[in-house]
């Protein structure tokens, strides 16, 4: 690779040593960039827009604004939301201006992370970018509709960067070791099974890659003056390596939900996948605990009312005995969530119930349902005409009803015909005929569902 971005290449990481200084020689995004693609054909014309370049780290955002300013011979000037506040950015605008008018060469203004950026100084940009005083480039891992201000993404194109592909990522690998000048030299011996292991272990990033195959080529072994990476070398570059995964942001996110929807899914295979993934990535297995009580109640329900105990004693071993012996507890109750038979009947009546608690007018309770502890409130006949159930035959009072009057016939908990909810379908019927025909109905009702 050409020295594009620094005059010290031979100081810098391999990564740094093997950035593109074209377009063809960019790795990944073909989506965006390949031949005919619409940003392609807009960047090879010198075509400028505002952008956000938003995906996981290695893939290429910051490598992609330093191509954009180079093929659109523009000035490059970047921020880092980390260490900048509103100060630098007015300097950084002041210093785009004085080059604007000094040269006539446009400015990209690029800034890393920008979701770290508060409201102020995401609001600091707006009117540079909308008079076109600096061509705006931010990047993130983080979601941009939620993390950005809508006045900034109103004025930017957002494109989704995504993780190289394996193959892309062995192409790369052997590209830093022909045409590097370092490595090259060493002339080191690597074979395609060792560089397909060390691009599976990058996971998609491009920089961790090329960084394992650097650490690789320093732990070579020499033998009779050849160099070469065996499998004990690997191991040790290998035993380190944790997958990445974001612990608060939307990679995160993504594989709960994966492993939610699995369960949903009655799919075992799936849920322990990603339960896997999220355990292998080092998340804290007592969140995904937490999170198989939610499904336990959300998408199973009174259907199969032992997976909610089994989710909760899951969650009791692993507070008990840790990892990686409680992991496979969580394991054995995800499973069992997979499996079980499925409602939401219960979930989708409280929902109902509380849209209709935060719309309706509060209610009093009636008459015959409160509390009567004082003399006073008897005299009120609070809790008059109540009906004891246990004196009622089957311990049910017929007719009895418990919501106010005015919602006296609305139901919401409708049980599914799967599980232990066809059993609690069937009683609840025959007791909503019981009401229906008894004679000491409190206010009648057509409430037959």
């Amino acid at each position: 690779m050409s020295d594009l971005f620094s005059s010290n290449s031979r100081h810098q990481p391999l990564a740094a040593r093997m950035r593109p200084d074209s377009l063809a020689q960019y790795v990944g995004q073909t989506h965006l960039l390949g031949a005919g693609k619409p940003l392609r054909e807009a960047v090879e014309r010198g075509q400028l827009h505002s952008m956000i370049l938003w995906g996981p780290p290695g893939v290429g955002k910051t490598t992609f604004a330093r191509l954009l300013a180079h093929e659109c011979d523009a000035r490059f000037s970047t921020l880092s939301a980390v260490l900048a506040g509103v100060k630098e950015i007015r300097q950084a605008v002041a210093e785009a201006q004085q080059h604007s008018a000094q040269y006539g060469r446009g400015t990209i203004l690029f800034v890393d992370e920008v979701h770290r950026f508060n409201k102020a100084q995401q609001d600091a940009f707006l009117p540079y970018v909308e008079e076109g005083t600096v061509t705006f480039v931010g990047a993130t891992t983080e979601n941009p509709s939620f993390e950005l201000n809508n006045a900034l993404l109103s004025r930017c194109r957002v494109y989704l960067l995504r993780n190289l592909a394996e193959d892309e990522l062995l192409g790369l690998l052997h590209r830093a070791l022909e045409q590097d000048e370092l490595l090259s030299a060493r002339n080191i011996t690597v074979t395609g099974e060792t560089l397909e292991k060390l691009a599976r272990a990058a996971d998609g990033d491009a920089r961790s890659a090329l960084n394992l195959l650097e650490i690789a080529c320093d732990l070579a072994i020499e033998t009779d003056g050849q160099w070469c990476i065996d499998e004990t070398v690997l191991a040790e570059v290998l035993s380190a390596d944790v997958r990445r995964f974001d612990k608060g942001g939307d990679h995160f996110y993504d594989q709960i939900s994966a492993l939610h929807k699995s369960v949903r899914g009655s799919d075992p295979d799936a849920a322990l996948y990603w339960f896997a993934r999220m355990i292998d990535g080092g998340c804290d297995p007592l969140y995904i605990a937490r999170r198989a009580v939610r499904m336990a109640s959300e998408d199973i329900g009174n259907a199969d009312p032992r997976a909610l105990q089994i989710a909760l004693s899951a969650w009791d071993v692993q507070e008990r005995l840790g990892s990686p012996e409680g992991e496979l507890a969580i394991a054995q109750a995800i499973a069992y969530l997979a499996v079980a038979p499925k409602s939401n009947a219960v979930y989708s009546a409280y929902k109902r119930v509380l849209a209709d608690v935060r719309r309706d007018p509060s209610y009093e309770v009636p008459i015959h349902l409160r509390n009567a502890p004082t003399k006073l409130a008897k005299s009120l006949s609070h809790g008059a005409e109540y009906r004891y159930a246990h004196d009622e035959p089957d311990a049910f009072a017929a007719g009895e009803n418990y919501l106010p009057e005015p919602i006296a016939a609305r139901t919401y908990y409708q049980p599914v015909p799967r599980g232990l909810e066809l059993k609690i379908s069937d009683k609840l019927d025959n007791l909503r005929r019981l009401n229906r025909e008894s004679s000491k109905q409190r206010y009648p009702t057509n409430k037959d569902s």
